[in-house]
């Protein structure tokens, strides 16, 4: 007997009765089994969006086991309710392109928790504007290619090099792009391309510090909390909506070589978590925050 597929549906509209009967009868109707349902309401404070949101992981029978079948299924429903919805199957793993400067640990950890398959995804290109990690890419068998910015470089020559990354999440068909310590600032035109679909990781401070060398600035001011942000990539600089934050504690026992190895292993951490959530269709948007069903 051959094993059902299983998809995932995703969905958001305003927060109203019936919303749960209608998707899950649907789906009871169609002969699906629901594995697994998540669901959120945000209508608790007068800031809140009204907007209600549902994660749905089921298995359907072979004769609707394709999302588009199951799409046009869901139609009534979704024109019922106002409902933004997406129906994915779990057996197609999200395309996913990093990209790299000069910091490597991210890419590196990315790559490990990817090979030994703890992040269900597909890798089928890394970029860089600095060639140090081709061999690297290559020792996982993934095509490397380097798209320099030589230091200086203005507008034109920086949105050629982003046309060049545009053209090859087209041409690969990738579902998202992670910025793991690529250390440019994207253009507002590179951002729109990317919305909703580009994830950033950086250090978080209380104070926040800027600049070079940020962990030393943190050391030379004492700071007792060394923390990162996932967040998606928006054209306000690290201001995107946040999907996943931690820290570590700190002490003047360390130095700032040790500062750096910890704010490191953080961002590893942190981003690898907001990677996993985003490709297993966990984190849904909500206004300029999001929702993430763990």
């Amino acid at each position: 007997m051959k094993k059902p597929q299983e998809f995932v549906l995703t969905l958001s509209c305003r927060d109203t009765t019936g919303i749960v009967h209608a998707v899950s009868g649907l789906l009871y109707q169609a002969g699906c089994n629901i594995i697994d349902s998540q669901q959120f309401g945000d209508v608790l404070s007068e800031d809140s969006t009204g907007l209600f949101f549902m994660r749905v992981h089921f298995s359907a029978p072979e004769h609707l086991a394709d999302a588009t079948t199951l799409d046009k299924l869901f139609s009534h429903v979704r024109e019922q309710f106002g409902m933004a919805a997406q129906i994915r199957a779990l057996a197609r793993k999200p395309r996913v392109l990093v990209m790299a400067s000069k910091h490597g640990h991210c890419l590196n950890d990315l790559l490990f928790r990817w090979r030994s398959g703890w992040l269900n995804i597909d890798i089928p290109a890394i970029v860089s504007n600095h060639p140090d990690y081709a061999e690297l890419a290559a020792s996982y068998g993934i095509p490397f290619h380097h798209l320099p910015l030589p230091t200086g470089s203005g507008a034109e020559v920086k949105r050629a090099q982003e046309a060049q990354v545009e053209a090859l999440v087209d041409a690969e068909q990738i579902d998202l792009v992670v910025l793991a310590r690529y250390m440019q600032i994207l253009s507002p035109e590179f951002c729109a391309f990317l919305k909703g679909r580009a994830i950033n990781i950086h250090h978080s401070f209380l104070p926040s510090f800027k600049g070079a060398k940020p962990y030393y600035q943190a050391h030379d001011r004492g700071v007792k909390l060394i923390g990162a942000t996932a967040h998606y990539v928006t054209a306000d600089l690290d201001e995107g909506p946040i999907i996943e934050q931690d820290v570590e504690r700190v002490d003047h026992t360390l130095s700032p070589e040790d500062f750096t190895a910890v704010g490191r292993d953080v961002e590893c951490v942190v981003l690898a978590r907001a990677v996993k959530w985003h490709t297993e269709h966990r984190v849904l948007m909500n206004g300029h925050k999001t929702v993430v069903f763990k």
